[in-house]
């Protein structure tokens, strides 16, 4: 069984033994915007068809022993050799918590390319031999999932977005959390006055030199509370530096 898409420009499968859990995902939302423009081929691959036996096998127990089952290798070998065509013209990607993790700058990389085939694991994992295999192992972060399925598809969806035409908008994702490497700033639509809560004056201003220097020290503010890690790689100007002193200050002195 494989649900597949004939469009063109960026080509993406993923090998599931539960391939129906993509299709919803191509229905709605950003996956179906870029595959009805003929911007993206998806194909959901079931890893049951590689197999040879009448009850499709694609696990079994761990050698060694231990609880739960292993994905076999001979059927993710054959899927890997069947749909890697030309040989090795495919960005192979295996879902996996040992895996690199999952960053803005990632999704960017993985846009650039044409060609990602994506392996989706479940149960204790996967033969380490087939993983070894693999171009790139990817984490989406300290958590177990039921199976990768979820984790493919938030990194396809990431990838997906960033294509050019994929989006009604595109200066939207260049304006967001991770992209310039700090979280975006709080947006605010109407009404302007919610029941006491205020909008904040600055953006119904009209000064677009004020609402851009209030929309970055609001970032810079946010990610110093709710992701610190993040400045140590952003891109700071001498302006950013000086504001988060002082910020940092204001912290310290609230703290006694």
């Amino acid at each position: 069984m494989a649900i597949c898409y004939t469009v063109k420009d960026m080509k993406i499968k993923a090998v599931s033994i539960f391939p129906q859990l993509y299709e919803p995902f191509t229905q709605v939302g950003v996956m179906k915007m870029a595959m009805d423009k003929g911007i993206l081929e998806f194909e959901a691959v079931d890893l049951r068809s590689f197999t040879h036996d009448r009850h499709h096998t694609t696990d079994d127990i761990p050698f060694g022993g231990g609880a739960g089952m292993v994905f076999l290798p001979q059927p993710l070998m054959e899927a890997l050799d069947a749909l890697d065509q030309p040989a090795g013209s495919w960005l192979t990607i295996g879902v996996a918590p040992q895996g690199d993790r999952f960053t803005q700058a990632m999704a960017e990389d993985l846009a650039s390319r044409d060609r990602l085939l994506f392996v989706a694991g479940r149960y204790e994992g996967i033969d380490e031999r087939i993983m070894e295999r693999m171009d790139l192992l990817i984490s989406v972060g300290d958590v177990v999932l039921s199976g990768g399925e979820v984790a493919t598809l938030e990194i396809i969806d990431a990838v997906t977005r960033l294509l050019p035409g994929a989006t009604g908008n595109a200066a939207s994702t260049g304006e967001e959390s991770f992209t310039s490497g700090v979280l975006e700033y709080p947006q605010y639509t109407r009404p302007q006055d919610l029941g006491g809560a205020m909008v904040p004056s600055v953006l119904v201003s009209g000064h677009h030199a004020n609402i851009a220097r209030w929309r970055r020290q609001e970032s810079l503010k946010r990610t110093l509370i709710r992701r610190p890690d993040l400045l140590r790689d952003a891109e700071l100007t001498d302006e950013d530096r000086k504001y988060l002193d002082v910020l940092i200050d204001q912290m310290r002195e609230s703290l006694g």
